[in-house]
Parts: C-alpha cells; sequence; structure tokens
C-alpha cells in the first residue's frame, strides 16, 4: 500500500502523513528532506550548488534512513535545497532512491510535491493537501515564534507566494494535483479533521487491495 501526499509548503501534509503512518504502522517519507540532505552534503564539503554533476553525486549517496528533520529545517538549507530541486539529474536520482523507498512492506507514506504525479503515479490513495497562502503563512509564524525565534509575517508571507510560484511554474515536476487525487483543503480544518477524513478513504482502498 501506497500513500501519496502532495501540497504546498506548510499545508499540514507533513503532520498529516506521520499521524497517518503511526496509524496504520506504515513507513513514512518526507521527500523534501532528501533534497535538503543532498544540499546539506554539498554545504558541509564546501561544493558549489550550481554543478549539476556534483550535484547528482551527493544526492546518489543521501541515505534516506537517517534524515534528521531539525538538522534539515534550517533556513539556509532549505534555500541551497530550492537551488538543486531544479536540477533533472538531482530529481531523477532522488526520485530513484523515494520509488525504492514506496516499495517496502508493509505500506509507505510519501510526502512531497510530485509524489503522486511522478514518483508513485500507480499509488492506490493520493491526497493534495493545500490550505490558503495566508492561513500557511500565518502557522510557519506561529511554529517560529514558538521555538522562540524572531519572524516577520509579511516577510513569511511574501516567501510563501514566492515558493509557491517557484513549486508551481517549473518545468521539470511541477507541483499540481494528480488527476485522481483527494483535496483535502486544511485552511479551517484541523490535522485530526483532515485524518479522520482521509482515514475513511484509506480504510476503504485497504479493503479493495
Amino acid at each position: 500500500m501506497i500513500i501519496a501526499i502532495d501540497g504546498p509548503a506548510a499545508a499540514g501534509k507533513g503532520t498529516l502523513s506521520r499521524r497517518i503512518a503511526d496509524a496504520y504502522g506504515f513507513h513514512h517519507l518526507d521527500t523534501g528532506l532528501t533534497y535538503r540532505a543532498a544540499a546539506k552534503a554539498l554545504l558541509d564539503a564546501g561544493l558549489p550548488l550550481d554543478d549539476e554533476k556534483i550535484a547528482e553525486k551527493m544526492a546518489r549517496e543521501v541515505e534516506l534512513a537517517g534524515l534528521d528533520r531539525d538538522v534539515l529545517s534550517v533556513h539556509a538549507i532549505g534555500e541551497a535545497a530550492s537551488k538543486i530541486a531544479v536540477m533533472p539529474a538531482v530529481r531523477r536520482a532522488l526520485v530513484e532512491a523515494q520509488r525504492a523507498f514506496s516499495r517496502r512492506k508493509p505500506g509507505t507514506v510519501l510526502d512531497g510535491r510530485d509524489i503522486g504525479t511522478v514518483v508513485c503515479p500507480e499509488a492506490p490513495v493520493k491526497f493534495y493537501v493545500t490550505a490558503s497562502p495566508e492561513v500557511r503563512a500565518r502557522r510557519r509564524y506561529d511554529e517560529i515564534v514558538g521555538r522562540g525565534q524572531p519572524a516577520d509575517y509579511a516577510e513569511i508571507f511574501a516567501d510563501v507566494k514566492k515558493r509557491d510560484e517557484r513549486d508551481m511554474g517549473r518545468a521539470d515536476s511541477p507541483l499540481r494535483p494528480a488527476e485522481d487525487a483527494h483535496l483535502l483543503d486544511t485552511s479551517e480544518m484541523s490535522i485530526e479533521a483532515a485524518f479522520q477524513a482521509a482515514k475513511v478513504i484509506i480504510d476503504a482502498a485497504l479493503k479493495r487491495n
């Protein structure tokens, strides 16, 4: 069983994915962290971020089992990841690794930007999790402030909009819902409500399979 979850930044797909994986005893992979891990390897080695061959080599060496969300969530790593994520060779290398992960037993939950459309188009369950840019910016703001760090809402809102444009406008694997994806708009929905809505769909798919 493969569950593919796509959506823009701060829509709640990561939290929902982990909740689903825990509930069903499935393996979980935040595919965005794979790009961040490759970017961190480049930064740590002092290597350039604009050399596709070097970036591909680092991408092929990413160990999916050891992805540390706290370490990889640093803003500088996110910026570096967005630079290498547009490179076709890097995407190919990481998509191969993500597909291999998706075949783990008894099942997997993968979340990202192109799971249902590119990585696992055959996944029997697909979700597209979204929320308004205002709500997503507010969540990110609250998260940063909650960690005791300074944050500027207007700056975060602009960053969310910029990220959406970049993700949806890129030529290779743009962010968009798969045709057969179930839409979950979490703008006014709690994670628990989103989980219960997803659970109905997953349980029906498990019965069919």
